[in-house]
């Protein structure tokens, strides 16, 4: 998995705190963030190891970051992260930063059976230099010796040159950090400023074939033969011609022939001017078929949530309908009560259409049955209904059991923890290592003689708590009165799409229902 900028500069920015390092400004920071973000093209294309160095104020340079090659054997198999520069290196990389100028030795260093070459590279951004790179190489590694290495070699010359020069890497550029990104491994083709075919890696020439060209490409106009290919009524991407030509730093997918071929531009400059460009490539085929058929199937389970919210929402409505009908007291307080519970859980498949995982933002649906249960309270009472905390994620099965166990608790809270002249319901939620503590208190009457009532609400409160949260509930009769409630669970977010996000991270515990509203009868 590809880390994202801030888990890549976190040594970076360790070091810039702890070891002594010349601060950076944001900006250059930034930079440096985009550098790391992109800088295994060069690695690989240069077949060499890049190490980000950071001066000191004692005048040293500390290793910040290390980027080893996919192409080559490593020349750093220990961590070295941390690490002041030895003497020579220092040297070198002062004279880099100082001149502005990449210095890159002739002469070959011998390290036991190995022959190395080290370059140093200055990071410029706007004619100011604040870090630099060494760039090592193994020359007797066996991946310097193919025949496809000559040409990427002098890519990444020009690559380094592009940092060297203060464009690269380009602040246009969208990150690039999907599994399915395209990479220098992968496959690559150099097209010159016209978008003809300079060179091509044996991979990527598989991936064209697949496309349908099968012709050989090097002479060729790229975007020429693309669009041959996908003439047989193939989607065509507004930035299809843009990228093939390599005009600017944007990545698009090519599906020709059954086959989908992620490419990626990476203009190449000199001195300002555009040269030409490398194209990365990947063919994503299958990962582009298993997308589209995650995307089937959530649409698919989310016109089901929503077909299922509005058939309950149907079923309420015809329950009121029968309770404005009946002429039993008894009989309307039943059907309300059977009426709230089927739209509690109607408002969870609500919010579970809007959003393909399978999770629940319970927030949301707390608020809404508040909003609900301010119906069923005394016509011209006033309730005070708040809600602090946060609910969190849920799993959609432990989502209805407890919507259906808050719809019950708050019910009871308002009708009959209130007098005639109103009362508070206060509803507090916390998470805690992943236990959901959830308080409903009301300044009422309290319970009678202490004990908890044996209603068909209480009932279906114990059962879905014990077998479907997985959880304990406790009445309380504080004494300063009232009843207060207290629902303990663990819940289940194993299938979430962000796994380890916890809601209690970062959550402000303010309340999200307004206070002092006047309740009114159906």
């Amino acid at each position: 998995m590809v880390p994202n900028y801030h888990e890549q500069m976190h040594s970076v920015t360790s070091l810039i705190k702890d070891a002594g390092t010349i601060p950076l400004s944001p900006a250059d920071a930034d930079w440096l963030r985009m550098l790391v973000g992109d800088w295994q093209v060069i690695a690989d294309l240069a077949a060499a190891d890049l190490v980000l160095w950071l001066p000191t104020e004692d005048g040293n340079f500390v290793a910040a970051e290390i980027c080893r090659s996919a192409t080559a054997a490593t020349m750093h198999v220990e961590d070295i992260i941390g690490l002041s520069a030895p003497a020579p290196r220092a040297a070198q990389l002062a004279e880099a930063m100082e001149t502005k100028e990449i210095l890159a030795p002739p002469s070959v260093h011998w390290a036991g059976l190995y022959s190395t070459t080290v370059a140093c590279i200055p990071v410029v951004r706007e004619g100011h230099c604040f870090a630099a790179i060494s760039r090592e190489a193994n020359v007797s590694s066996a991946g310097r010796q193919t025949g496809a290495q000559g040409w990427t070699i002098e890519v990444a010359d020009i690559l380094c040159q592009m940092i060297a020069d203060g464009e690269y890497p380009d602040p246009k550029a969208p990150a690039f950090t999907g599994h399915s990104a395209p990479r220098a491994v992968d496959g690559t083709i150099l097209i010159d400023d016209d978008g003809c075919v300079l060179a091509v890696s044996p991979n990527a020439n598989s991936y064209m074939r697949r496309l349908g060209i099968s012709q050989d490409l090097v002479g060729t106009v790229l975007i020429e033969d693309v669009m041959e290919a996908m003439r047989h009524g193939t989607r065509i991407e507004e930035t299809l011609a843009v990228v093939v030509m390599g005009k600017a730093p944007w990545g698009v997918d090519v599906e020709a022939n059954g086959a989908t071929v992620a490419m990626r531009a990476i203009p190449l400059f000199r001195k300002g001017k555009r040269i030409g460009a490398l194209l990365l490539t990947r063919d994503v085929t299958d990962a582009r078929k298993q997308e589209q058929a995650l995307m089937t199937k959530d649409a698919t389970i989310r016109e089901i949530h929503h077909r299922v919210k509005n058939n309950l929402q149907t079923v309420s409505a015809l329950l009121r309908i029968q309770e404005r009908r009946s002429d039993s007291a008894e009989v309307r307080d039943a059907l309300r009560e059977a009426g709230r519970r089927v739209e509690s859980i109607a408002t969870v498949h609500d919010v579970l259409a809007q959003d393909v995982r399978e999770v629940v933002r319970f927030d949301e649906v707390a608020e809404r049955i508040l909003q609900m249960a301010v119906r069923v309270a005394t016509a011209g009472s006033s309730i005070d209904l708040a809600v602090s905390g946060t609910f969190g994620e849920v799993d959609a099965e432990q989502a209805s059991a407890l919507a259906t166990v808050l719809t019950e608790l708050i019910s009871n809270a308002v009708e009959h923890g209130s007098g005639p002249e109103g009362g508070q319901v206060q509803v507090n939620a916390t998470r805690d290592d992943d236990l959901l503590t959830v308080t409903i208190a009301d300044d009422g009457p309290g319970l009678d003689d202490g004990e908890v009532g044996r209603g068909l609400g209480t009932q279906i409160v114990r059962a879905l708590v014990g077998g479907e949260l997985h959880g304990t509930i406790e009445w309380e009769s504080p004494k300063s009165g009232g009843t207060k409630v207290i629902l303990r669970f663990k819940p289940d977010t194993t299938r979430s799409d962000t796994p380890g996000e916890s809601a209690k991270e970062g959550a402000p515990e303010t309340p999200r229902i307004n206070s002092g509203r006047e309740a009114t009868g159906e």
